[in-house]
């Protein structure tokens, strides 16, 4: 209970409410070096709570839903995307160069899902051809030549660090000085009217709100995913040159609709989203979307009273604020995969933890945002950082336990937390949300469709 208790007081919840939450432990989930487990419970069960709390806000309930968080579900739903089946195809989680590469010192991580990030990735090393010429290319430059080089061409590298190389960094020094989630006001208007819910099954905490979803892979697009399965009407944008890829979108847009939107050349209608819109999760790295006035602090000025949500990888301080990242590339810097892995090569999360823990984070921050502006109103920021994140993995949550908890139940799989649908992509087997509390959904009401597939409008 102690991870949930410092997840819970991260988005500023009341410490009283944590007598509502009771945990299933389950030894053989999600085991590593790493309290990899405890994290993964720990914002789940923050998220569970947030929502609960805004449930009996607006049900009028005299004491909140109970929560219940089990190791099952949890460890399920952390490694969705590799659950997930389309018509009984596994998706490919990543591409033949997203991988480890030995160099001249050691190692290096490259992310080349996308096909910009590919192509940026060989012009940086001066190569037209993929794996083999990859891997002598990267054998005879330094780890630190690597990542320097491919991030100026804008593609993603990361040189493998210990703990300790981390520590002595620049960028972990501004991010362990930040909180876990950032929190703060960003104007002075009156109390959120939330109509309030009846007491009836299933309770949908964020019905009625309309939530303009600007992220893509995982973290952000988590978050958006848990705010649409408790009643928000979420919308997700993405440009029409950069589609999400097909089976990610799959995973994380259940309860979503999907438009593309070019935000330079269509102003008014982002714009008009905008004036309806009662959250914004960006999930760009900081600086992207200034240009077209999506600051917390454009967007609170055009729209008062508004909760915006920032996810980063890095954070938005530091030498690496501008950086691109992603959960994979963060284990790599920030001494993870050093401790998750051996003498022989560098390890890995038993699930991209960063990303999912972040994206459950991200949305109890909103919720709680929510239940403050009830009372007190004002426009809200929140962020949080996969880098964050990470510090909190490694210094804050005790010690991982690769035998599994003793005495525990034992961990036999997914199957009691993995659902089947039908979709317009086809037959979808997916796992279901982590999130329990009593009165709660059960599942998402609608299965995802095509990424774009839909009017950039609210319906």
């Amino acid at each position: 209970m102690t991870a949930i208790k410092s997840a819970w007081t991260a988005v500023g919840g009341d410490p009283a409410h944590l007598s509502r939450v009771s945990t299933v432990e389950r030894a053989g989930a999600l085991q590593g070096r790493l309290p990899v487990r405890e994290l993964a419970r720990a914002c789940v069960g923050a998220c569970a709570l947030a929502a609960a709390e805004l449930g009996a806000r607006r049900a009028g309930l005299s004491a909140l839903p109970r929560v219940r968080v089990d190791d099952g579900a949890v460890a399920t739903a952390f490694v969705s995307e590799r659950h997930l089946l389309v018509d009984g195809r596994a998706p490919v989680a990543f591409a033949p160069l997203s991988r480890f590469w030995r160099t001249a010192d050691g190692w290096v991580r490259t992310h080349a899902n996308y096909p910009h990030h590919r192509q940026r990735l060989l012009a940086a090393l001066g190569l037209s051809e993929e794996r083999p010429s990859v891997e002598t290319a990267l054998a005879e430059r330094s780890a630190l030549e690597v990542e320097e080089t491919v991030y100026a061409a804008g593609g993603l590298a990361v040189a493998l660090r210990t703990p300790d190389e981390w520590a002595a960094h620049a960028q972990r020094a501004a991010v362990a000085a930040r909180p876990l989630v950032e929190r703060g006001r960003t104007d002075v208007t009156p109390p959120r009217v939330l109509a309030p819910l009846d007491t009836g099954t299933p309770l949908l905490p964020a019905a009625g709100l309309r939530v303009l979803d600007l992220t893509r892979v995982i973290a952000g697009p988590v978050a958006t995913r848990t705010l649409a399965l408790l009643g928000a009407e979420v919308l997700r944008v993405d440009p029409p040159g950069l589609p999400e890829l097909p089976d990610q979108h799959a995973d994380t847009g259940f309860g979503k609709r999907s438009a593309t939107l070019d935000l330079a050349a269509d102003r008014r209608t982002f714009e008009e989203l905008l004036a309806a819109a009662d959250v914004v999760v960006t999930g760009y790295r900081p600086g992207a979307l200034d240009r077209f006035g999506l600051s917390a602090r454009a967007l609170a000025e055009r729209r008062p009273g508004v909760v915006v949500a920032e996810l980063s990888a890095w954070g938005g301080y530091g030498p690496w604020a501008g950086r691109r990242g992603f959960d994979s590339l963060v284990q790599v810097a920030t001494g993870i995969a050093a401790i998750e892995g051996s003498e022989e090569q560098p390890g890995a999360l038993p699930a991209q933890a960063l990303d999912h823990g972040t994206g459950y984070l991200l949305a109890a921050a909103v919720l709680r945002a929510v239940t403050e502006q009830s009372y007190d109103g004002g426009g809200r920021v929140v962020r949080v950082a996969l880098a964050r994140t990470a510090q909190w993995l490694l210094h804050d949550l005790g010690q991982g336990d690769a035998a599994g908890t003793a005495g525990a139940a034992a961990y036999d799989g997914p199957g009691p937390w993995l659902a089947e649908s039908d979709s317009t992509l086809g037959r979808l087997r997916y796992a279901r949300s982590p999130l329990s509390f009593a009165g709660g959904p059960g599942d998402w009401t609608r299965p995802p469709g095509p990424c774009g597939a839909d009017a950039a409008s609210w319906s």
